[in-house]
């Protein structure tokens, strides 16, 4: 049996290397192609695709998933659902997320990749019990990390507990890039030997080690891996579809997938993003992440945040500080929201001098439990020093939250047209107020006018440069192997 592929181009993708910039209207002439390649799913959903298409896009995201679930016919659609916190930044009340995940199902959603981001599981149990309710499928997620209290005897305890729960299928997600090659063998083969649903694997290139990685995974039994199209991969982004599929091709764990195709989709992907130009991050690989666990795009925010302090030259200092910090709250993983919480802590840390002088109401919430259970107890002197004067929770924080759809309903009042609105008011309030707003004055600027715009902006300075040779489909290299290989009679 093959090696499967989850493509992430729309969803993680430009995430990651576009600051989730992607509009609706470049992902719909494409997707039916995409349809066609013979993925194991698409990522299209979840994660910050939410919040940026209604806060900076103008561009709703439920009308995005509908229209691409017309297109996907072949293909499972999947989606990274933060657990409690649904695709926002605090946790949510049990009805918010029940009613979010029957409307997704509804509105065209199939894998439902759900986790939390100090891997307390209690976290996950209203998300998983709804999406089973609701029809879809349960991809149970282990957040990776290094820590000295994160082993293979904790991911495989984690992917026990995951199955009895309900999951239909396991994820391991490396967010950070810091999963080495002979780690991803062995907790690949003990997880594979302890449950007996599918288990896939999701790394970023950040430190580098992502495609071999996902060799040695595959060499243990992973069933699927995710990838990106070729020109929006690499980087903070995922390996490549194109490079994958060609190095098992004729092996035992080739995916027969069609690198021409590919091909064809990555050079339609090439020219899309010319027109966010202006968001390109820092794309390159990072080795220090090895060292400091900084995710790629955490380290694009520390900069932005610094830069707006005047305190650039504080960066080195504030990476420094970043492991001190997530050691002092029990060195939850990286990811949204703990890599903000811990990385906006870090620099107040590093600019006034002192250690927790000034903290974020997040870090006094996470220090409290409000967020779950931290994987190591907090530092008793970093809680006296954050949060002296409250006792923390012990229990499931979603627990003290009361419902909130019904106050929702009543304060978006009118603006709200559906319940995906309502929904998605309780999510970001004043964001989806604007955007509802802005939706019922007409909507303003048409999309492709704003879409030709920002085309517009990002080749200005290049007008006078002749195309590349590789958005030329005659010169593709991967076609031209594949002649090679047809010639050679493979």
């Amino acid at each position: 049996m093959g090696v499967k592929i989850t493509d992430t181009t729309l969803r993680d993708a430009h995430q990651s290397l576009l600051a989730t910039r992607m509009r609706t209207e470049d992902m719909l002439p494409i997707a039916e192609e995409i349809d066609s390649v013979g993925y194991h799913s698409v990522e299209i959903w979840g994660g910050a695709t939410f919040d940026t298409a209604l806060r900076f896009l103008h561009d709703d995201p439920w009308e995005r998933l509908r229209e691409l679930k017309k297109r996907f016919k072949k293909t499972p659609t999947q989606m990274l659902l933060r657990g409690q916190n649904v695709v926002g930044y605090r946790h949510y009340a049990d009805d918010v997320v029940e009613k979010f995940i029957e409307l997704a199902v509804k509105n065209g959603m199939d894998i439902f990749r759900i986790f939390d981001a100090v891997n307390d599981l209690r976290n996950l149990e209203t998300a998983i019990r709804a999406v089973k309710r609701a029809g879809g499928h349960v991809q149970g997620t282990i957040c990776y990390t290094i820590s000295p209290v994160h082993t293979i005897d904790t991911y495989v305890k984690m992917a026990k507990e995951l199955v009895q729960m309900g999951s239909d299928s396991i994820c391991l997600k490396d967010m950070a890039g810091l999963l080495h090659p002979y780690d991803a063998y062995e907790i690949t083969k003990r997880i594979k030997e302890a449950v007996n649903v599918p288990l896939q694997l999701h790394c970023h290139c950040t430190s580098g080690m992502a495609e071999m990685s996902y060799v040695k995974a595959i060499e243990a039994g992973m069933d699927v891996i995710d990838c990106a199209i070729s020109s929006l991969s690499q980087g903070t982004s995922q390996p490549s579809c194109e490079s994958t599929v060609a190095t098992f091709e004729g092996t035992e764990h080739d995916a027969k997938l069609d690198l021409e195709q590919l091909t064809h989709i990555s050079d339609y992907f090439a020219e899309v993003r010319k027109k966010y130009a202006a968001f390109e991050g820092n794309v390159r690989v990072d080795a220090g992440v090895l060292l400091h666990q900084v995710p790629g795009g955490m380290i694009s925010n520390l900069v932005s945040q610094l830069r707006d302090q005047g305190a650039l030259d504080k960066l080195k200092d504030v990476l420094g500080e970043i492991p001190r910090v997530r050691a002092d709250f029990g060195y939850p993983p990286l990811v949204t929201p703990t890599s903000q919480i811990v990385g906006t802590q870090a620099v107040l840390n590093a600019l006034f001098g002192q250690r927790y002088k000034q903290v974020t109401k997040e870090s006094r919430a996470y220090v409290l439990g409000q967020y779950g259970a931290s994987p190591a107890p907090v530092n008793k002197e970093a809680q006296r020093a954050i949060a002296a004067d409250a006792k923390p929770i012990t229990d499931r924080p979603a627990d003290h939250i009361k419902p909130e759809m019904a106050n929702a309903k009543k304060e978006i009042g009118k603006l709200a047209t559906s319940e995906e609105d309502i929904v998605s008011s309780v999510l970001f309030p004043q964001v989806v107020r604007d955007f509802l707003e802005w939706r019922a004055g007409g909507a303003g600027l048409e999309n492709e006018i704003v879409a030709a715009l920002a085309a517009a902006l990002s080749h200005g300075r290049n007008a006078a440069e002749p195309a590349p040779t590789g958005t030329d489909s005659t010169r593709s290299p991967w076609k031209q192997a594949g002649r090679q290989r047809l010639l050679r009679g493979r």
